[in-house]
């Protein structure tokens, strides 16, 4: 099925692998997925986003917030991320990042802080998805792996909202080193 609007692509690494979505809209999922990695992790991701980029042409491509301010993410998942953006620059896509602080605030006029809070809060609005919200976290529990789907999910309903404002390449600017 081909797209009548550009497509955007949006992605949320783990430890894992990766929850991906593309939109064609801020209503409009056309395709979703998860990939695992085992072995070689980075590499294994890398791959496959090329894959995706290849198979879908994005216009761009989304990304939630690292490798300085206030994020916590391991020093593999920064590289990563790191690799990923460098992937679609090199292929003319635009890269946007944000802060788990602008996602949540997209979320807060529906009563949703946490990340279960705003993975309930799309299964509502999307339909296509309630299915796959995992069931709320134990205290002791690690994130379930179904909710990278709905980070990324997050990610590109936060782009459409805030109408398209951190590009990578400002961020580039503002960076260590």
């Amino acid at each position: 099925m081909t797209p009548k609007n550009p497509l955007v692509l949006a992605l949320h690494a783990t430890s894992h692998g990766f929850g991906y979505v593309l939109f064609e809209g801020p209503f409009a999922p056309h395709d979703w997925g998860a990939v695992t990695a085992r072995n070689n992790k980075s590499t294994t991701c890398l791959g496959k986003l090329e894959k995706l980029l290849d198979r879908f042409t994005p216009e761009c491509l989304i990304l939630e917030e690292f490798g300085h301010g206030l994020s916590q993410r391991r020093q593999r998942l920064t590289l990563l991320y790191r690799s990923m953006a460098s992937v679609a620059a090199s292929r003319s896509i635009d890269v946007y990042v944000y802060t788990k602080a602008q996602i949540q605030a997209c979320f807060v006029t529906v009563g949703a802080r946490t990340r279960h809070e705003i993975a309930d809060a799309i299964a509502r609005q999307f339909e296509i998805f309630r299915h796959k919200l995992p069931k709320a976290r134990k205290p002791w529990e690690s994130e379930k792996r179904g909710m990278a789907l709905f980070s990324a999910i997050a990610l590109i309903l936060t782009h459409y909202r805030l109408g398209a404002s951190q590009l990578f390449d400002d961020l580039l600017h503002d960076a260590p080193g």
